[in-house]
């Protein structure tokens, strides 16, 4: 009688205690969207330059570096915008002495936000120099701000969608219960287009380049669990 009397209380308090877990508050789930297109003002640009022979002449890579320094700052782009990306055999005294007629070559990374100065740098470099061309990135300079702003907007429009949802069944809204967040944005692979612009615009015979960039798509979701209000 005693064991059953024990085991009747542990039921009874095992009952109440998942009684007081469950979560019995009425309650609306809604989801809101924000979205916004940016057109990247960030590229970066990868620019290979390699040694070549005039004739019995060799166009060193000191050469060619010079030129591009010089059109770099005459752009008026900030140093630290322009930068060694890699070096083949620059500096390699062993691999010169070894094949005399060996072209090194170097590559830089060239961050600009107005791509209307690219042509202009690679038109003062000497095109035969010039071993290669591409975008390899670009960004958005405000995206921080950009990103925080539209989370904000996409957890207002879940509050409005909760609010009159409830308004339509005589119901008010509560205080938030759960709030998170999904990033959709798209960030898509650089044109192809655009690099073969790029290509293009490095022979200084050719005409002006017409590069174009897909934009940027920032897209957030924000699913939000209020309390219906008493």
């Amino acid at each position: 009688m005693k064991k059953l009397l024990i085991a009747a209380v542990f039921s009874l308090m095992s009952i109440t205690a998942f009684a007081q877990n469950v979560d019995l508050r009425r309650k609306i789930t809604v989801t809101g969207i924000a979205e916004q297109e940016v057109t990247p003002d960030i590229i970066n640009v990868s620019i290979s330059l390699q040694e070549y022979m005039d004739g019995k002449k060799k166009i060193t890579i000191d050469q060619l570096e010079n030129q591009l320094e010089a059109a770099v700052k005459q752009a008026g782009i900030a140093k630290e915008d322009f930068t060694v990306n890699n070096v083949s055999a620059w500096n390699n005294t062993w691999q010169k002495k070894k094949t005399p007629d060996f072209l090194a070559s170097k590559q830089y990374t060239l961050r600009l936000h107005n791509l209307n100065k690219f042509d202009p740098i690679m038109s003062n470099i000497d095109p035969k120099g010039i071993q290669s061309t591409y975008i390899s990135s670009y960004d958005y300079s405000k995206m921080p701000e950009l990103k925080r702003e539209l989370k904000i907007q996409a957890l207002l429009a879940a509050k409005e969608k909760a609010t009159y949802l409830l308004n339509s069944i005589n119901e008010k809204l509560g205080r938030a219960i759960d709030i998170s967040e999904s990033d959709n944005s798209n960030y898509p692979m650089v044109n192809q287009y655009a690099n073969r612009a790029m290509y293009k615009a490095a022979d200084a015979s050719s005409a002006d380049s017409d590069i174009d960039f897909k934009k940027i798509k920032l897209s957030f979701q924000v699913s939000a669990v209020f309390e219906i209000a008493p």
